[in-house]
């Protein structure tokens, strides 16, 4: 096997707007994307999920593109994006295409993507709008730099005080990175109140597939402590919306 460094490709690591959408190099380290005013004026939850993922030597390192190949469903920026609607650009020898984000996972640590033949470019994420924000929160051990115990994501259009539209992705909510479907159906076109949020989070209950993780905590555990980190993100969410972008 032959190791190639793509790092001094320009394209796989810039960070930058094309037409209407914010595209972000498949190399480009988590910290540059921490520190981008560009992905945090269109991507909040990905910059807060880049400036978290394990320390700060790795993150100098450490690159978007790696976090979302190795398809582990509770990895913070492959979360993010999920939530964000990304789509990934793939390379081969031939040609290039874009396809969802969630096309490129099969299970747990098992990616789509055919290894040595094709090549993670990078993302296209749709710019942020006027009263759309997104939020992420996770939970993790005491001193845990690896993955969380448990991840959130959520990102939403609030419009006359409703929820115009949503999306909401969990990790690890299955045995790929999960978009919360049912859950964001729940919550369209209703306001945020108390009992918008507990009727959701039945049905987020209902439709994630909590997994026992022997390192990080049970499936059961997983489930008593959702609810908290899920009505935090919502209101993080829902309070930067109010701003017009």
């Amino acid at each position: 096997h032959t190791l190639v460094d793509l790092t001094s490709i320009p394209e796989m690591t810039v960070i930058e707007v094309r037409a209407d959408e914010l595209f972000i190099g498949a190399a480009a380290p988590l910290s540059r994307i921490a520190a981008s005013t560009l992905a945090g004026q269109h991507a909040q939850a990905l910059v807060e999920a880049c400036s978290l993922i394990a320390g700060p030597q790795v993150r100098s390192v450490a690159t978007l593109g790696g976090n979302v190949a190795h398809a582990l469903p509770a990895a913070d920026g492959t979360i993010a994006l999920l939530a964000l609607d990304a789509q990934a650009e793939v390379a081969d020898l031939h040609d290039r295409r874009r396809v969802p984000l969630a096309d490129l996972f099969v299970g747990p640590g098992e990616s789509a993507l055919n290894a040595g033949r094709e090549l993670l470019v990078g993302f296209y994420i749709p710019l942020c709008a006027a009263y759309q924000a997104s939020a992420f929160k996770r939970i993790m051990r005491a001193q845990g730099i690896a993955l969380p115990i448990l991840n959130l994501v959520v990102w939403l259009e609030r419009r006359a005080g409703r929820i115009a539209n949503i999306r909401i992705a969990v990790g690890p909510g299955g045995p790929v990175p999960f978009r919360a479907s049912a859950t964001e159906k729940a919550l369209n076109g209703k306001p945020l109140t108390a009992e918008a949020v507990s009727a959701a989070l039945d049905v987020l209950l209902q439709e994630a597939r909590f997994r026992t993780s022997p390192q990080r905590a049970s499936a059961e555990y997983r489930k008593h402590i959702v609810g908290g980190l899920f009505k935090d993100t919502l209101e993080t969410a829902w309070t930067r919306a109010v701003s017009d972008r």
